[in-house]
């Protein structure tokens, strides 16, 4: 018999956490079309802010590696957002009436603060797994929303304005990132791991659900008068 992935292992120790981040009002709106646009662009508004500290965890990955091979894959991670997806978001940002200028003068919100900064705490206070870990639930995370949004039989195709941003997170390319992903925490964990790590790696990995959670509710609020 294989052995369990360890985010399936996390995943099963967190999964009220796990459930309330990948079923929240925010994807239910996403995949059926109803997510009142306010949201969806405070939301997207903030996910730019969100990938510029995204790109700083990358960074300490780099640094936090064992091996070359993972340097190079987190180099690598970290190039393509500063040099490719940021640009291709605020183009994506300009779709939804959003300029760059309102971008960059927007302030972080305390949603993308406090997850944000938890990550790289979490990167900085303890090794790459840690790290890893932390970052788990977004990296990991979007790829899995993406593919039970595809197979949802609320998901609405024909005129649903979210269909590109469910089409990008359940693509070959992106869900070949979040398999990849799952195998490097194995990796890690079977060169830095043990039994005894496994309660603080399930409190990191809740924490981050958590705040991925509040991250959807802060996009909600836009809604509200």
């Amino acid at each position: 018999m294989q052995p369990m992935h360890l985010f399936e292992r996390l995943k099963g120790a967190a999964s009220d956490e796990w459930h309330a981040y990948v079923a929240h009002p925010f994807v239910a709106g996403l995949i059926d079309g109803t997510l009142p646009k306010p949201c969806f662009q405070r939301y997207l508004v903030q996910d730019y802010l969100f990938l510029i500290h995204f790109a700083r965890a990358f960074a300490l990955a780099v640094y936090k590696s064992d091996t070359l091979a993972d340097m190079a894959d987190r180099a690598g991670a970290l190039s393509r957002i500063v040099g490719n997806e940021m640009a291709l978001h605020v183009e994506y940002c300009r779709g939804w009436g959003i300029s760059r200028e309102q971008i960059e003068a927007t302030p972080e919100a305390q949603e993308t603060m406090a997850y944000t900064r938890y990550v790289l705490e979490r990167g900085m206070a303890g090794d790459v797994l840690d790290l890893e870990v932390a970052l788990a639930p977004c990296t990991i995370g979007y790829g899995a929303i993406g593919r039970a949004a595809r197979q949802d039989p609320r998901l609405k195709i024909s005129g649903n304005p979210y269909m590109p941003w469910i089409e990008a997170y359940s693509s070959e390319d992106y869900l070949k990132v979040a398999d990849s992903s799952v195998a490097r925490l194995d990796r890690i964990w079977n060169a830095r791991g043990g039994e005894a790590r496994l309660p603080q790696l399930i409190k990191t990995f809740s924490e981050a659900c958590r705040l991925e959670t509040s991250f959807w509710q802060m996009g909600m609020s836009a809604a509200t008068p």
